[in-house]
């Protein structure tokens, strides 16, 4: 153990540690230099791979933008839920049955028309047109029926908005027969 401690209060250990501390430094230069030529490298590959831009920039930028995207489509999807909820209650199959209410009068003026949702609920108008004068009765419907009392012409007009798979047709009553 003595030898040990005479050897730390020499002036060779001195020595050694100047010379291993001048070593450190040495190699910690040339690693600086090591790297700010890897550095300059670096970005010479990416300016070239860029086409004089700098390819990193671009890929930040590129990033930022997929990040942008990706939180629009996520409020786009939210916003197609709304309208697709709110799409159910809106009128999305229509049936209409022309005919001739009276026999005094030509053509098939009066109609009925159904107006429903997606759950066949919905309105039936029934239009009903003479010389005199001319009439239109509502009706709510609830899952394709009413309440009230319906005419075999505005129960015509519910089928045909029920089958209608939101396709708008119009046939006369009397093509129909």
């Amino acid at each position: 153990m003595e030898n040990i401690l005479e050897l730390l209060r020499s002036d060779t250990f001195l020595i050694i540690c100047a010379v291993v501390i001048i070593v450190l430094f040495i190699g910690f230069f040339v690693s600086l230099i090591k790297i700010s030529k890897l550095n300059k490298r670096y970005n010479s590959f990416m300016k070239k791979l860029g086409n004089g831009k700098n390819l990193e920039e671009d890929l930040e930028t590129y990033m930022y933008r997929v990040e942008k995207v990706e939180k629009q489509n996520a409020e786009i999807l939210g916003f197609c839920k709304n309208i697709e909820e709110d799409v159910s209650g809106c009128i999305q199959k229509i049936g209409i049955v022309r005919y001739s209410a009276f026999k005094d009068t030509g053509s098939d003026l009066s109609f009925a028309l159904a107006l429903l949702d997606e759950n066949n609920s919905g309105v039936v108008l029934n239009g009903i047109y003479s010389r005199e004068m001319s009439n239109i009765y509502a009706k709510p419907v609830e899952n394709g029926k009413s309440n009230y009392t319906i005419s075999e012409e505005e129960q015509q007009a519910i089928e045909k908005a029920i089958q209608s798979k939101n396709i708008y047709h119009i046939k006369d009553k009397q093509k129909d027969s």
